[in-house]
């Protein structure tokens, strides 16, 4: 009769990827030609990221300003600041160029001095009449265009801010787009296609240097930057993680194989992409390189393994099985607990956010299995390996390192406290000098020639993020009221007060516009009229108006004349200063309007972002404190033992404060991109103490619960494997710092200091603490994994 052995479960997983590799290895190449053709529905964002959720209240009413006025972000500005501007051949260029843009079907308008309307009174008809600013037939007279231009500086206030810059003499064109491409591929392709080789052109001919903003143009060029350093991640990932790997292993084939399973991953991180159809985000892009930066650590801990076991007993079989027998809970765990570190960003009610913290968590649980199969798999076709290849386990600075980690272990372990106690509090005092701030243009590549012409727009005309008021006079045709006039203009002039903020535009400017011209255009009267010159000049208006299809006046009031609106742009000031903006135009719209009479909403791309930030850097934290909570539970659930999630956490939270420190003594603020850093550091950092807890767990049971020998014999075991990974993860990270995007480098940089402190923070102060505060927990009822009846002793040999 045969006996039967209780086999554990790594034992019956080992069994099932050895007997059936030919299986397993199909399922896996069907699998990727799955995904492959999932690569299809693989499209990239052309809407902006909205971190609010949707029935936020301040979501809500931007909802409701774009449904009543239409889509603020359809406009793209064209300035030139040269003298040459007033000649006869760059007029003639210009004014060619803005004909081109006006004929084109994806521009609904284009403003520009050379086809301006002023207004003009015709008496005989009681009415405003729109007549050319410039005669076309005469623009080849440079003294008449000398006229022109002392005339638009001089006599048109109500286009000053808008097309052109009294005192610096910068001249500017508004194009609208069609609000319809706003959103879609069209802009990239109108952008890319069409306006730009326009605008260069332009240039060639004249050699005058235009600047170009405006949010669809932004986001084209930005988006473009995105996709373009997807490639750069990727291949710098695969060459450093590669060349590392090499270097600690020393054999091609073992490189091949890792190279090939991160590759695999790769290709099932688009896929997963395309099936959950996903659009590619500045987060989402990401993604890739992620995989080849966490999946290689897998595949150098697996692999370590393996030839530890090679060396002890030289049995290519026992060795594969034991690779997964010794560290499979190990590797599942540390798995699990990064796809926690990342799944926790689901958890903050933004779709960018959510979506990244989806496909991320999923890919690194893909590649787990991956790396799971597939090495023990390939590896059983290579013949065992070499003495030369297993060297690298007793290379002399290996050893050295090592050695001296195990020094202050075992002797300096007071001195690792105070050490320790004092980065604590060094870390919080820096962590206090950190200041919160986000900014729609910060983290753009700086060197770029848009963000360049951000910064432009930002001195002459006072920025390019539109802030919207609107008033809601709750009466029909209450707008055109004049008490409701002079409210807007004693608020439009606490706007110009504010440096921040650029001239306000309204429904009032067009009605100061209307008594200029009732005055024959004479500048001085650009006001608003009197109680007695309105009765007679806004009969002029509404004569001018009644049958015009595109009224002046419809873009900043709504149908029925209850609700006006007011746009300022601001500039990138920081949300802090933002907020301080937004309270102090408050309460001057409190002291204004009455709220019995007014409902005044501001609203706005800019305020929205502001608004966002906040709301996202608040569920960050809460992200990463469910990550902490997840992790404690996952120790308590280990070990049973409350002081465990103490011995565990202290490590792992102590390299975040260090980098919050550095942070608030360097000035790095805290905004979006560097508060993901702790969430994601957490994940990877705390693999290592899941790894040595796990591996100390089964040394205690090993050796009769005896806790030193077990903490040293699992340094001894998992303490290369550590410094392997973490290596591997602080060069694969810092490659994020070869980014033009200031986000992304903050990232990768701060992510690679973290993991960074977090290996020093596992290899010396977890075994310390283990030592000195685990005496009682050494229970053998406490530790059994789970086992299964299921292979035959016979089955086994």
């Amino acid at each position: 009769m045969k006996k039967k052995s209780k086999v554990g479960f790594w034992e019956f997983i080992a069994g099932i990827v050895l007997r059936n590799r030919i299986t397993i290895l199909t399922i896996i190449g069907l699998l990727t030609v799955f995904f492959i053709f999932q690569w299809k529905n693989i499209r990239f964002s052309f809407t902006e990221a909205n971190l609010l959720p949707s029935d936020n209240i301040v979501n809500v009413e931007y909802n409701n300003f774009l449904k009543e006025f239409g889509e603020e972000g359809n406009l793209v500005v064209v300035a030139v600041k040269d003298d040459a501007f007033f000649t006869p051949k760059a007029f003639v260029a210009w004014n060619k160029l803005m004909t081109e843009f006006k004929n084109q079907k994806e521009v609904d308008l284009v403003l520009s001095v050379s086809d301006l309307k002023k207004l003009q009174k015709n008496d005989s008809l009681q009415t405003f009449e729109l007549v050319p600013f410039v005669d076309q037939s005469k623009i080849l007279d440079k003294n008449y265009l000398a006229t022109v231009k002392s005339d638009l500086f001089n006599k048109l206030p109500f286009y000053e801010s808008l097309l052109f810059n009294k005192k610096s003499e910068t001249i500017r064109s508004a194009i609208y787009l069609d609000k319809k491409i706003v959103n879609t591929a069209g802009r990239k392709d109108y952008i890319f296609k069409d306006f730009i080789p326009k605008i260069e052109a332009f240039e060639k001919e004249t050699n005058i240097d235009l600047h170009v903003s405006g949010m669809p143009y932004i986001r084209t060029l930005n988006a473009k930057s995105i996709t373009d350093e997807i490639s750069l991640f990727i291949g710098a990932a695969l060459l450093i993680t590669s060349l590392i790997f090499y270097f600690f292993f020393r054999s091609f084939k073992t490189t091949l194989i890792s190279i090939c399973i991160v590759v695999i991953g790769v290709m099932w991180s688009f896929g997963i992409l395309g099936l959950l159809n996903y659009e590619i985000t500045v987060l989402t892009a990401l993604v890739p390189a992620l995989v080849i930066i966490i999946g290689v650590p897998n595949c150098i801990f697996l692999t370590n393994k393996y030839h530890q076991e090679c060396r002890i007993h030289n049995n290519q079989a026992k060795a594969l099985v034991r690779v997964l027998t010794k560290v499979g809970t190990a590797t599942l765990i540390t798995n699990i607990t990064t796809a926690f570190g990342f799944a926790t960003f689901i958890v903050t009610n933004n779709e960018l956010l959510k979506e990244f913290g989806v496909v991320t968590s999923l890919n690194i649980m893909a590649l787990f299995l991956l790396c799971l199969f597939v090495i023990p798999i390939l590896y059983s076709y290579l013949p065992i390996p070499k003495e030369k290849h297993l060297d690298h386990l007793e290379r002399s600075y290996v050893v050295t390192f090592m050695n001296w980690i195990q020094r202050i272990i075992k002797t300096k372990r007071t001195y690792v406290y105070v050490i320790t106690v004092f980065l604590f509090a060094l870390s919080i005092f820096g962590m206090l000098q950190i200041k919160t701030s986000g900014s729609l243009i910060e983290d753009m590549p700086k060197n770029s020639a848009f963000f360049q012409d951000i910064l432009f727009f930002e001195k002459e005309f006072d920025g390019v993020m539109p802030l919207e008021i609107t008033i809601d006079t709750k009466r029909k045709n209450g707008v055109m009221k004049r008490s409701t006039l002079r409210k807007m203009d004693e608020l439009q002039a606490s706007i110009e007060e504010i440096p921040e903020l650029s001239k306000p535009i309204s429904v009032l400017n067009a009605v100061k516009y209307f008594k200029q011209a009732y005055y024959n255009g004479n500048p001085e009267y650009y006001d608003l009229p009197t109680a007695q010159e309105e009765t007679f000049i806004l009969s002029y208006t509404k004569n001018a108006t009644k049958s015009s299809q595109k009224d002046v006046m419809k873009s900043y009031m709504s149908k029925n004349g209850q609700v006006a609106r007011i746009t300022t742009f601001m500039k990138d000031i920081g949300t802090g200063n933002m907020q301080k903006v937004e309270d102090k135009l408050q309460a001057k719209i409190n002291t204004i309007f009455p709220a019995d009479r007014y409902k005044v909403t501001m609203t706005g791309k800019a305020l929205v972002f502001e608004k966002g930030t906040k709301y996202l850097l608040d569920n960050l934290i809460s992200s990463l404190l469910l990550a902490v909570f997840i992790t404690a539970m996952l120790i308590l659930f280990m070990f049973r033992s409350v002081k465990m999630i103490f011995v565990a956490l202290v490590p792992n939270l102590l390299p975040l404060l260090a980098t919050a420190g550095i942070m608030g003594y360097f000035g790095i603020p805290l905004k979006p991109s560097t508060i993901l850093v702790f969430g994601i550091a957490f994940g990877l950092s705390v693999d290592d103490t899941i790894r040595f807890l796990s591996q100390y767990r089964q040394e205690l049971s090993k050796n009769n619960w005896k806790i030193k020998k077990s903490v040293f014999a699992t340094l001894k075991d998992s303490g290369l494997s550590m410094f392997y990974t973490s290596v591997v993860l602080f060069a694969g990270f810092s490659i994020f710092m070869l980014s033009s995007f200031g986000g992304t480098i903050a990232l990768g940089g701060l992510i690679a200091v973290t993991l960074l402190f977090g290996m020093l923070s596992n290899l010396i102060l977890l075994p310390s603490l283990v030592l000195t505060l685990n005496k009682r927990l050494a229970n053998e009822q406490e530790f059994h994994e789970p086992k299964f009846n299921v292979i035959d002793e016979d089955d086994e040999n």
